[in-house]
């Protein structure tokens, strides 16, 4: 074990647990009362009354007791569901409590009859708890509590600490005001408020830290620890209105995360992005080189979309930072759109609806066709082209497709080695390719040319790839029946007054980039995309990464994992593994991946070793980027 000069006093509910124990045993005593419900809320504010000391501690005592109605045989119960309750970051660095085992107490104001079970797990004897202990009659029903115990009074624990005479600095880790006090007293040195299960504001607004989770405490102590930063020092940004399950699955894991609902101009971004770990965002905000330099701490960007070409992805990779997308979580939501706005332009749905909007009935079978037996020319064969391929043969379409790439056909589908081969076959045409900049005009008056007279037009892809000028030419001339877009060259930056020379066109369907904007597609988009973002924060993977050498790694196991980023020049490798020999480390796993610019080195350590070895390996040439996980 472990001795550090200082003295570590621990409160136990709310602290060591998640819960108060006796609003636990009031769930536990009241089940079958009707009135339990307000029975427990009573005894709940009378918790808080004394915790906060707007009564004394006594009084709080004695009237939660008689609301309780508990007999000696619950506790059994009790002590069985308060094991279930403890504390997660406790929970984790169990090791913290068997290291230091000497330097560890427990006053709480709470019973030693279920305190000490739960503890002594924890390696801490009854003989290092302070509680309070019951008072039974003859059939084991609590009747009161010891009123002798100093811990029965009002600030009864500063009269505890002083008692113990504890030796060298005293820490005190506890969620309210009674911990509090004995600091104030000058008592103990330093008071840290535990706020991972409540934030008592009389409590923060007094400490000397306010510690999330253990992982904090033992951090600013210097301690050995579960994992090697506590996780509510890295910092999250999401903009641009990013769905709440993203922040609620980054808070629950213990991230800090701030949202903002619009999206951020340049320098509003440059402002606001020194001291951010991670940056989510969506399709408007532009991380530029300038961006990326004002960010000094940012390792990753989370794309809560497709597209990325508002990030300057060589730019991330020479600073490190991994860029993440969602791929395929909107598919679904792109192709039941595609599929509809088929059928929609083919029965002339959409003029006939604007029609009888303007009080004219104009019942007519003209230009109304069924999509059955009609060519779809699909270009871009990828998760959305194929997707929606199987979907349109379901609907008795023939389907054609054309790719840059060479892809298997799904179903009946049928490639065409052109792109002009499939657009003078095609009845509809609907584009599915990517942002990369070579498409730009993609479909120009040349394309929609080589198009079938009459034929429809969906474009759900990206806005800078169709000539927008030579399509309304095309629709206002007949040439193309219908058209149906969702993207246009340029988007304002928020939700306001928008032009386009399209507006206005009979049978053309306009939304405003809302291709891939359902409610399941955010909540998919909202699960995949902090998924990919804790998994390279906690582990290292940079599988899916856009921009990066892709590389999937093991577990963790009982190991520090040296993560070493850098430019792709000969010999690094070398470099690490000299550095890591001359300190001699036991390398338990080595993982690299590389592509042309910049290399990623993973090895996973021994657990002791000298610290000095790490700022060996940050000096290596051509780091970009270094860190430590455990």
């Amino acid at each position: 074990m472990v001795a550090t000069g200082r003295k570590y006093v621990f409160d136990f509910d709310s602290t060591l647990t998640r819960v108060e124990a006796l609003d636990v045993l009031a769930e536990l005593t009241l089940k079958d009362r009707a009135d339990k419900d307000q029975i427990i809320k009573e005894i709940q504010e009378i918790t808080n009354l004394g915790i906060d000391g707007d009564i004394s501690f006594t009084e709080s005592l004695e009237r939660r007791i008689k609301l309780l109605n508990a007999n000696k045989s619950d506790l059994t119960c009790l002590v069985a569901e308060l094991r279930t309750k403890i504390s997660k970051s406790i929970e984790a660095n169990k090791e913290f409590f068997e290291e230091y085992a000497n330097d560890i107490y427990v006053i709480s104001c709470g019973f030693k009859e279920f305190i000490d079970p739960i503890v002594a797990e924890y390696n801490i004897p009854s003989d290092r708890v302070y509680a309070n202990t019951f008072k039974f009659d003859e059939k084991g029903k609590i009747i009161g509590f010891d009123e002798k115990n100093v811990l029965a009074m009002h600030n009864g624990k500063i009269d505890c600490l002083k008692n113990m005479n504890l030796e060298g600095e005293v820490q005190v880790i506890g969620d309210g005001y009674s911990d509090y006090v004995m600091r104030e007293a000058g008592i103990a040195d330093k008071f840290f408020a535990y706020t991972e299960n409540v934030h008592r504001e009389k409590a923060a607004k007094n400490a000397d830290y306010i510690t999330p989770n253990l992982d904090e405490f033992l951090f600013v102590n210097d301690l050995n620890r579960k994992i090697s930063y506590p996780k509510n020092r890295i910092k999250m940004l999401l903009l641009e209105n990013v769905h709440p399950d993203a922040f609620a699955s980054l808070s629950d894991a213990g991230f800090t995360v701030e949202t903002v609902k619009h999206s951020l101009s340049e320098e509003e971004l440059i402002e606001k992005i020194r001291g951010v770990h991670v940056l989510g965002i969506r399709s408007k905000t532009q991380v530029t080189e300038k961006v990326l330099e004002a960010a000094n701490k940012l390792m990753v960007v989370g794309a809560f979309c497709i597209g990325t070409t508002q990030i300057d992805l060589e730019s991330c990779k020479k600073k490190g930072v991994v860029v993440f997308n969602a791929p395929y979580s909107n598919t679904r939501s792109v192709v039941e759109l595609a599929i509809g706005e088929i059928i929609m332009l083919m029965r002339s749905v959409f003029t006939r609806s604007t029609e009888i909007h303007n009080g004219q009935w104009n019942k007519t079978a003209a230009n109304s066709r069924e999509v059955r037996g009609k060519n779809l020319g699909i270009v871009g064969y990828g998760n959305i082209g194929k997707q929606l391929s199987v979907l349109a043969e379901a609907l008795g379409m023939h389907v054609y497709y054309y790719d840059v790439n060479d892809q298997l056909a799904l179903g009946n589908a049928i490639k065409c080695n052109t792109l002009e081969e499939l657009l003078n076959i095609s009845d509809v045409v609907t584009l599915h390719i990517d942002d990369n900049k070579a498409n730009l005009n993609f479909i120009g008056e040349r394309e929609i040319n080589q198009m079938k007279d009459g034929a429809i037009f969906i474009n759900l892809a990206r806005g800078f790839v169709v000539d927008i000028a030579a399509l309304a030419k095309a629709l206002k001339s007949g040439k193309i029946a219908g058209a149906a877009v969702d993207v246009f060259p340029e988007e304002p930056a928020s939700n306001g007054i928008f032009e386009t020379e399209l507006k206005g066109l009979d049978n053309v369907i306009l939304t405003p980039h809302v291709g891939g904007s359902t409610e399941e597609a955010q909540r998919n988009i909202a699960e995949f995309v902090p998924n990919k973002i804790m998994d390279y924060m906690n582990s290292g993977n940079t599988v899916d990464a856009v921009n990066f050498p892709n590389i999937r790694l093991p577990k963790q196991n009982k190991s520090h994992r040296f993560l070493h980023i850098h430019k792709n020049v000969p010999g690094i490798m070398a470099k690490v593994n000299k550095v890591l020999a001359e300190y001699e480390l036991n390398i338990t796993g080595q993982y690299l991946s590389t592509d042309n610019e910049v290399g990623y080195v993973i090895s996973d350590v021994d657990k002791e070793y000298n610290k000095d070895v790490i700022k060996e390996l940050k000096k290596i040439e051509n780091t970009i980027k270094f860190r430590v996980l455990y």
